[in-house]
């Protein structure tokens, strides 16, 4: 069968979820005909993604959050009002969405999350299926628990995310725990999406704290406290290019094996709580020191603070994690739970793919209810 993916730009956890789901789904047997990439003018498109993928990819522009000057993500209200008053700018972008739809000869779209994949299903209609994947589908389950917010950054928030999904045929939430699935919701909940290499990585007890800042306004926060800490070794990625600031300070560029490597012999991991990352580090048992930057992540964070996950903080002052870090014991359910994901999204795909011709939508749910029980 043939494929065409569409993901979401912002940040590194979408895209490498698009490299999980392409090494399932070519171990299947399926083609990957193509890979569009909803980008902002702010960020540029990782090297380690443009090589993996190994198919033509397009990038289109796309609403994300908006940068502040100081490098922070800005609210989402703020945001959403940007990207509404420049709306006239993303007409182009549906068109060209569903012209290559339209010549791609796929049989199925898998939406990473991509907003104008779903205006374009509501606009134009699209003869082929569409699945949508991301982990943010678990915010329409009913039983997901939600941080103290503002109500209406919360409604915003579940409304954004099923406009992503206007269209589709099945909702793959990505979870770090096991739920139930929700029927009319269309949603099937699944472990993570995580890449072959994850599993491959070699586990030590370094001596350095690893980590990712999606936005490089919090450089400021963590070199105040590096300062203060002396000779604690970091070891940081980011979206720019690589750094040296002193000899236990080190910024690198986005890549994937390198990241991986080093998460993988780290003490413990600071992150601004990006779904992917977190579980990764929690498949690798590793502690995970948590700064969420935009609503998403502050629900990310919430809930695996809530589950014995990890350590949220309001800002990068590690005063403590080392304490936590002492204290820290892997959850192992939430390891096996994490393994079984490639697996499990491998076995999910195929009756997926049959059951979005066959329609046998009641036979989907009572195969798979084995898995959450």
């Amino acid at each position: 069968m043939k494929i065409l993916f569409i993901v979401q730009g912002e940040g590194r956890g979408h895209l490498t979820q698009a490299i999980s789901m392409a090494q399932i789904l070519r171990k299947e047997g399926h083609e990957l005909v193509g890979v569009l990439v909803g980008k902002s003018e702010h960020r540029s498109l990782p090297e380690f993604f443009q090589r993996r993928m190994c198919v033509p990819i397009e990038t289109f522009e796309s609403p994300n959050f908006l940068p502040t000057s100081h490098g922070h993500p800005a609210g989402l209200l703020k945001s959403i009002s940007y990207n509404i008053l420049h709306l006239s700018r993303f007409w182009k972008s549906i068109r060209f969405i569903h012209s290559y739809i339209r010549n791609s000869q796929a049989d199925l779209v898998i939406n990473f999350y991509e907003l104008l994949t779903g205006f374009t299903y509501a606009l134009h209609r699209p003869s082929v299926p569409m699945v949508c994947v991301a982990h943010q589908y678990i915010f329409l389950h009913p039983d997901y628990e939600f941080p103290p917010e503002n109500p209406i950054s919360l409604f915003l928030l579940r409304l954004f995310t099923r406009m992503t999904a206007i269209g589709s045929k099945r909702k793959l939430a990505l979870s770090i725990r096991p739920m139930k699935d929700v029927a009319e919701e269309n949603m099937r909940v699944v472990p993570p999406l995580l890449r072959d290499e994850v599993f491959h990585t070699e586990v030590s007890a370094g001596d350095y704290l690893h980590g990712y800042l999606l936005n490089s306004g919090f450089r400021a926060e963590l070199e105040q406290w590096h300062q203060q800490a002396g000779n604690e070794r970091l070891e940081i990625f980011w979206d720019q290019s690589a750094l040296r600031v002193d000899k236990t300070l080190r910024y690198h560029a986005l890549d994937d094996q390198k990241f991986l490597d080093y998460l993988g012999g780290c003490k413990g991991y600071l992150t601004t709580a990006g779904f992917e990352s977190v579980c990764e580090a929690v498949y690798l048992g590793k502690p995970i020191f948590m700064v969420p930057t935009h609503i998403e992540q502050r629900c990310n964070a919430y809930d695996a603070a809530l589950h014995g996950i990890g350590y949220s903080a309001d800002e990068f002052n590690l005063s403590g994690f080392d304490t936590y870090i002492s204290r820290y014991t892997p959850l192992n359910s939430y390891r096996e739970w994490i393994y079984q994901g490639n697996a499990y999204i491998a076995s999910e795909l195929e009756f997926l793919l049959q059951s979005l011709y066959s329609r046998d939508d009641q036979a989907f749910y009572a195969t798979h209810a084995m898995w959450v029980k």
